[in-house]
């Protein structure tokens, strides 16, 4: 199939005629996505896409700096109790949500609730430590926690700590026309095709931010996205891909930003999310994991398909984290990936099924995967799937295994505990091991450095016996612009943050 570079809007680009003269034209900023984000509400919401979009359109209770320290959002300041059981919140004063409804204390206390409570609702996990929410005045609130939680902040970074206008969430169609209080308003979205918002005339830092309308165009083809931006039809885009880095390089109207990512790339097993999928050797056999897992050659998958430039993994957390553990990955060997296989009483060839989403970067990883298994006995049956769908077939239990990757967040919690707690909201398997869960548990409960690390490394170490997540590679974020993009800084978490960004015509 040949694909061709989308085409931009014309009217994007047109000098508009008034009867004074010619006005300006409108400052349009397109950025190129590496798939469709999933439905745009908050609570619900789990694609690393979808949170370009929340970055623009809610502000959240906290945000990160480009070294991830946490700073003000709609929170201006905090202070937690002695025992670590109460978080205390002063609000930002003046913010008003797309609708005109005021942002106030009532509104935290009605989204930190809903996340915690409405049906699917994949923030739970996240933010279960929150006993209530206490409104203490028209700007301030108190958190009560069940437990003291280290990780309750950083979480309140991202979506769980995206505020909604309360009114229109309550009657209105979330997922296709959210409402908050970020920088830019929704105005419209065409499914697998873009997603469109207008800058917010009223937000409370509007000279930060310096375009009249954001587009989102969803180009699940990394060579196609480049021939975008080459023809000027994108301005920005992530998720270039490793082997045309030099390309971008070369061009003289592009420019390149990378930095190293918080993010994996793994492969889901359904352990125990429904029934159909789930009575196979790989879901009930431990040494059928092990086997997949052996049969794997991490660093090959590096050079191969990444040029070298991404890192080989076997745990949640970046080599840039302090809480990298150290635990050696495990060298190939279908010896003995043979013998865990017989060892386990299963006749090869083992056939399984893979979803794989449905871009060349993905799908020749899977294919280098397919190649290799093969080796050992095991027969992988690939299913090209798109991205959003991938994740809800993942949420349904309709898989046996499954490639997906996380973006990564500055806290530790926020990589693991909602995956391989058995209550995690994104532990989509079904993984349950209770000495895992009171590992994970512990390591909310401490601040201290050196006891999460080492508790998080207990969770690593039983995470490669059991296998319920095989990762495959640490993904650098590499990102693509015209020249004449300026003021943008690329952070580990991999988003465009828009503030003081500008485009020269």
């Amino acid at each position: 199939m040949k694909f061709r570079p989308r085409l931009s809007a014309s009217l994007s680009a047109l000098i508009l005629l008034t009867s004074s003269g010619f006005a300006q034209a409108e400052s349009v900023l397109r950025i190129g996505l590496g798939s469709d984000p999933d439905q745009l509400d908050p609570a619900t919401a789990r694609t690393y896409y979808g949170r370009f979009v929340f970055g623009a359109l809610c502000d959240r209770l906290v945000d990160v700096d480009q070294h991830l320290a946490i700073v003000p959002g709609l929170a201006t300041d905090w202070s937690s109790s002695a025992d670590g059981k109460t978080l205390s919140m002063n609000l930002r004063q003046g913010v008003v949500f797309h609708d005109g409804e005021k942002f106030d204390a009532n509104a935290v206390k009605y989204n930190l609730e809903r996340y915690l409570t409405q049906s699917g609702s994949l923030r739970k996990s996240e933010i279960s430590s929150i006993e209530s929410v206490e409104v203490t005045g028209p700007y301030s609130v108190k958190l009560h926690l069940k437990n003291a939680d280290a990780a309750l902040l950083m979480q309140l970074t991202d979506r769980a700590g995206a505020m909604m206008a309360p009114e229109a969430t309550a009657k209105g169609n979330v997922a296709a026309h959210p409402v908050c209080s970020g920088p830019y308003e929704f105005v419209s979205r065409v499914q697998q095709d873009r997603i469109v918002l207008k800058r917010f005339d009223q937000y409370w830092n509007k000279d930060a931010y310096h375009f009249d309308k954001i587009i989102f165009l969803p180009i699940p083809d990394a060579s196609v996205r480049l021939a975008n931006l080459q023809a000027g039809d994108l301005d920005i885009t992530e998720g270039i891909a490793a082997t045309d880095v030099k390309t971008v390089k070369s061009d003289n109207k592009l420019t390149l930003a990378s930095v190293t990512g918080l993010g994996y790339m793994g492969l889901t097993v359904n352990m125990a999310n429904g029934s159909t999928n789930t009575a196979t050797p790989l879901a009930k056999e431990i040494k059928v994991r092990q086997a997949l897992s052996l049969a794997i050659d991490r660093d090959a998958i590096n050079q191969v398909v990444f040029l070298g430039q991404y890192t080989p993994a076997n745990q949640p957390f970046s080599p840039v984290s302090p809480y990298h553990a150290d635990v050696p990955i495990s060298a190939r060997n279908i010896d003995k990936a043979k013998a865990l296989l017989a060892e386990a009483g299963v006749k090869t060839p083992l056939t399984i099924t893979m979803l794989v989403p449905n871009n060349p970067t993905a799908q020749q990883v899977a294919q280098v995967i397919q190649a290799m298994v093969s080796e050992a006995g095991i027969n992988l049956n690939l299913q090209m799937t798109e991205f959003a769908t991938l994740l809800d077939k993942q949420q349904h239990g309709d898989f046996q295994l499954s490639m997906s990757g996380w973006s990564g967040r500055p806290d530790p919690d926020g990589s693991i505990y909602s995956f391989l707690s058995s209550k995690g909201g994104l532990n989509d398997g079904r993984y349950s091991n209770p000495q895992v869960d009171q590992w994970l548990l512990d390591a909310r409960q401490t601040s201290d450095v050196a006891q999460r690390k080492a508790l998080y490394k207990n969770v690593v170490e039983q995470e490669n016996i059991d296998l319920p997540l095989l990762y495959l590679y640490f993904e650098p974020r590499i990102f693509g612009m015209s020249k004449k993009v300026a003021g943008f800084t690329p952070y580990p978490d991999g988003l465009i943050r828009l503030q003081g960004m500008t485009l020269t015509q």
